[in-house]
């Protein structure tokens, strides 16, 4: 037997406890992420879908592919909070780099809009935006995570900040970027709840 048949036959035993090196997070997994992070009762495939506007399969397969990587168990309907805010304050800007386009009506993201553009003072330069033909904003176009990213921000005020956050992160200097991540930190760990490690 050759040593390529070798390996295969190791790889097929060991695949359910195996980690796969082309292993993927989607934007789609992300916007299922940031939901699980928001629920406090028992969520099922179908709740999570129905909330978001995604399909009951694509919604099982992000969850295969966010528990491959460390990032929720499944058995437990458990986020690990703490590879969560690893993941999206230190990865997430290099898996998803921003990519800005030019000018367009959309919904204002990132700095421009809740809870950032709260706190920060606005400039005279476009604000970034989600492309939207419903937008009540001109700014510079930024593509958002997930093409369902707006819809879902529109029925959810919450999850709509905390991709907000995100592509602050994203996009966002040293000072945007800090603040958006201390900010979405209180948001992943409300006070209450224990901090895992």
């Amino acid at each position: 037997m050759s040593s390529y048949a070798r390996a295969g036959r190791f790889m097929l035993r060991n695949m359910k406890h195996r980690v796969y090196p082309w292993l993927m997070i989607k934007g789609q997994d992300v916007l299922i992420l940031l939901k699980l992070l928001g629920e406090h009762d028992r969520w099922t495939v179908r709740s999570v879908g129905d909330s978001l506007g995604i399909d009951p399969a694509g919604v099982h397969r992000a969850l295969k592919r966010l528990e491959q990587a460390g990032l929720l168990d499944a058995g437990d309907h458990r986020v690990n909070r703490s590879n969560a805010e690893e993941f999206l304050i230190h990865g997430l800007k290099y898996l998803f780099p921003a990519r800005q386009e030019g000018l367009s009506r959309g919904v204002p993201t990132a700095w421009a809009a809740p809870p950032l553009s709260d706190e920060l003072v606005q400039v005279d330069e476009p604000p970034p935006v989600w492309p939207d033909a419903r937008g009540e904003l001109r700014g510079v176009a930024l593509r958002p995570l997930h093409e369902k990213a707006v819809q879902v921000a529109r029925r959810d005020p919450s999850l709509a900040e905390q991709l907000a956050l995100l592509d602050a992160i994203r996009l966002g200097d040293g000072r945007v970027r800090s603040l958006a991540a201390k900010r979405l930190r209180e948001r992943l760990h409300p006070v209450g709840t224990a901090r895992e490690h």
